[in-house]
């Protein structure tokens, strides 16, 4: 996955609570396990005005000029603003894959459901949590003033309003250091690789037996 050390970028508002994942993308969408194309199709109840099914040309669609990122000043924007619960919902992997794809990179919002969040770290997306009055005054200053950014430090655990003020937010060691490093999970036991073939080579040395026995083979 993309490492995230430090992001300044567009902030979009998404000013309601209790998104759902069906919400972010919705379920006609997810025939596929693949982790692409799915940008095209984030917030598709809101963000066009027909009702998209699989393979339909998205760029002939008639899009809802009331929604967010369909408007003008919120266009490029890497960070989503958003209200309390964020995420619920069922547990699907497409709703960060979706995120991530349109282009965002952070979520600021004053909580989320527990499996988009822990869905969204291991897929290189940071889902920032900051009280409610201070996510709150963002929206207010992200209204006001176009093309408003936010600088998120993510070793220093803080976001930089443009005024200069720093909002600091908390994170688990071991998601902050594989967001720094861009591994996941499986990126991090790769890096163990060397240690894994050489018990391996030890075991089957110890055990010769195993190698060639069929599978759930069981011997004493």
């Amino acid at each position: 996955m993309q490492a995230f050390t430090t992001h300044h970028g567009i902030v979009a508002p998404l000013d309601r609570e209790n998104v759902d994942t069906d919400l972010i993308i919705p379920k006609q969408f997810l025939k596929s396990i693949k982790r692409s194309g799915f940008g095209p199709n984030l917030f598709d109840e809101l963000r066009y005005l027909d009702h998209g099914e699989p393979g339909m040309d998205n760029s002939k669609r008639p899009l809802n000029p009331d929604f967010v990122l369909n408007q003008s000043r919120y266009q490029g924007a890497s960070v989503l603003l958003a209200r309390k619960n964020f995420g619920c919902g069922s547990s699907r992997e497409h709703a960060p894959w979706a995120l991530t794809q349109y282009g965002f990179r952070a979520i600021i919002a004053p909580s989320y459901a527990d499996i988009f969040f822990n869905n969204s770290f291991k897929n290189g997306l940071l889902p920032i949590v900051l009280s409610e009055l201070e996510v709150a005054r963002l929206f207010d200053e992200v209204k006001a003033f176009v093309g408003y950014k936010l600088r998120i430090d993510l070793a220093r655990q803080v976001v930089i309003a443009q005024d200069g003020r720093e909002l600091a937010f908390d994170i688990e060691p071991f998601r902050k250091q594989s967001m720094l490093s861009g591994l996941d999970e499986i990126g991090q036991t790769l890096q163990k690789s060397d240690k894994i073939r050489a018990f391996e080579a030890e075991h089957l040395a110890r055990y010769p037996w195993l190698e060639g026995a069929p599978a759930g083979a069981v011997r004493s």
